[in-house]
């Protein structure tokens, strides 16, 4: 009985890992919907980080850093350098050149806004053991004060 009990979990515990679903980025249209939910203060941070990220971050317009991070910008990502001026240097140092402003942001799932808080979710693209892709999400989450970004988190590990 036991045995049988044992089989019966791992089946089950099976189908549910073959069960899991891709992450699946928004729509453009689900994206403006995203952004503009929420009260006019939500509305704002998230305009301000959604903003940031096709700018600065996909684009990299490394001088519209100045618009939307705060001098004294507080970077948590252990592979970051901190301060809005050390970002910078960072983008210059790694040769990112500027492109076209893309209207959406790629690979997007959701924006999440709550006080003095936005969340980005993306899908992120792995292969597993055997060489095979699936999807899981990734998270940046910023902290707005006086229309600036002023803090960043997210799930990186030191490299």
């Amino acid at each position: 009985m036991r045995l049988l009990a044992c089989v019966l979990a791992f089946f089950a515990l099976t189908a549910v890992a073959r069960a899991a679903e891709p992450v699946v980025a928004a729509t453009p249209e689900q994206q403006m919907a995203m952004l503009n939910s929420g009260g006019p203060q939500q509305v704002a941070n998230k305009k301000l980080v959604y903003n940031m990220w096709r700018e600065f971050l996909t684009a990299h317009h490394i001088e519209a850093a100045d618009k939307y991070l705060a001098p004294e910008y507080h970077q948590h990502n252990p592979n970051a350098v901190t301060g809005r001026e050390g970002v910078k240097a960072y983008f210059k140092a790694i040769g990112a050149k500027p492109t076209a402003v893309p209207d959406t942001i790629p690979d997007l799932v959701s924006i999440l806004g709550d006080r003095d808080m936005v969340t980005l979710f993306f899908v992120r693209h792995y292969k597993n053991s055997k060489g095979e892709d699936y999807t899981t999400t990734w998270a940046d989450m910023f902290r707005v004060k006086d229309d600036k970004i002023v803090e960043h988190w997210d799930v990186a590990k030191m490299q």
